[in-house]
């Protein structure tokens, strides 16, 4: 019986395994195009574009990055990066993610830490970090929830905890074009890998 495709060609013309993915065939342009192209909330957001994971990033990591002064630049790229895989596997809601169960996160897993050896960074992170990203993450859901995605204060605090307000200062959701995103999205790779 033959073998299912594995693999995905990427608008830089690699080749990249799913299943057995290599840091060999990762390239940021690929990784920023693609998440500008996919939809956080399923697109159940308000405004003229559909929120993309890349802008999510950006703020996942400036949140990061003001939670934890100071912090090393590979840090913050790995904040940057934290749901790169979704370049290629799609961004799906937690409680899909939930019902899908263990084999989501074992193919996440293998494309993150592909995605962490290509830019430097160790495979599987401290998990220091990885907790503190995941707490800026948390302050985005909220974010995110109540600015585009029609939630309640009350229920995204039911649902995400309610952030520290000093943290959100001056932290507004502003919908922007995808080419403008991936832009964004390298532009910010490079500023960081620059003060590794």
């Amino acid at each position: 019986m033959k073998q299912p495709r594995a693999w995905q060609r990427m608008l830089s013309g690699r080749r990249l395994d799913l299943l057995d993915p290599t840091p060999m065939d990762i390239e940021i342009e690929d990784i920023a195009h693609g998440l500008a192209f996919v939809a956080r909330w399923n697109g159940q957001t308000r405004g003229d574009w559909p929120y993309s994971v890349a802008e999510h990033s950006l703020l996942v990591e400036e949140i990061f990055s003001r939670q934890n002064p100071g912090i090393a630049p590979r840090w913050q790229l790995a904040a940057l990066l934290h749901d790169a895989p979704e370049y290629v596997i799609g961004d799906m809601i937690s409680p899909v993610k939930a019902a899908i169960g263990a084999q989501y996160g074992e193919l996440d897993a293998r494309l993150t830490a592909a995605v962490h050896l290509r830019f430097g960074l160790p495979a599987q992170l401290p998990l220091a970090i990885k907790k503190a990203i995941k707490a800026a993450d948390h302050i985005s859901a909220w974010l995110e929830a109540v600015q585009i995605a029609g939630f309640s204060e009350a229920e995204a605090d039911r649902l995400f905890g309610r952030p520290n307000s000093g943290l959100m200062r001056g932290l507004a959701i502003r919908l922007e074009p995808p080419a403008k995103v991936r832009e964004a999205f390298v532009a910010r790779h490079r500023a960081l890998l620059a003060l590794f």
